[in-house]
């Protein structure tokens, strides 16, 4: 995981909820960077989201889907461990 700051611009979909026009919009958003790749790969594919957040080394990182599930990231070490 990256440490808190070290992010990317990402293009991503906003939803209307938290846009303040209050209408989907597409904007470019600093990513953390290890979750970057996920989160493009997401947007590339119409899976839309709310938020993320990689865990910083605090803790596994995370993916707020748009539908209200949460995706959970793990470190490799973490994963095998649980």
């Amino acid at each position: 995981m990256c440490r808190h700051g070290d992010q990317v611009p990402v293009f991503v979909r906003i939803p209307a909820d938290l846009a303040c026009e209050g209408r989907v919009k597409y904007r470019e958003m600093m990513i953390d960077r290890c979750i970057a790749p996920i989160v493009k790969a997401m947007q590339f594919h119409g899976i839309h989201m709310r938020g993320s957040c990689c865990g910083h080394g605090q803790g596994p990182g995370k993916i707020d889907l748009e539908d209200g599930r949460t995706l959970t990231i793990h470190a490799s070490d973490e994963a095998t461990r649980q």
